[in-house]
């Protein structure tokens, strides 16, 4: 009997959890969990390049800015029910650009480098492919 019983708690459990994770989340837990993103990302580019406390404070604003921007601008989209998912990665892409853009203003060189040699360089040239794919087909 002890052990249906724990099969039955434990069914319970998993069931409770996965409705959780199923359940769209209140704008105050989504806003928790960007600025616990934010946070992560940067402390992990604070220890990974040693930024200065300015550094750190400067891609704390930037991300901070355009993650916001980014997500109302998600929400716009998905509020105006577009269904393309091409219009999405175009909206990521034109942030993360921004993101870009502004690490190199603040980064010093040795910094940049090894931004870019984690990860970035290559994120920004599968951009620059989508980019390019979208303005040929804009052409055609």
């Amino acid at each position: 009997m002890k052990q249906i019983f724990a099969l039955f708690a434990l069914l319970s459990f998993f069931s409770a959890a996965e409705l959780r994770a199923q359940a769209p989340q209140s704008p105050e837990e989504q806003e928790k969990q960007l600025m616990e993103f934010i946070d992560k990302e940067v402390e992990r580019l604070s220890s990974t390049l040693k930024l200065e406390y300015w550094q750190q404070f400067y891609v704390d604003s930037t991300l901070v800015h355009d993650y916001h921007a980014l997500q109302e601008e998600m929400q716009t989209l998905q509020n105006a029910k577009v269904s393309n998912s091409d219009l999405y990665i175009a909206v990521q892409d034109k942030w993360q650009e921004r993101i870009y853009n502004s690490y190199h203003r603040f980064f010093n060189d040795e910094q940049w480098k090894k931004y870019l040699k984690s990860g970035a360089a290559r994120e920004q040239k599968a951009r620059d492919k989508r980019r390019e794919k979208a303005a040929k087909a804009g052409k055609e």
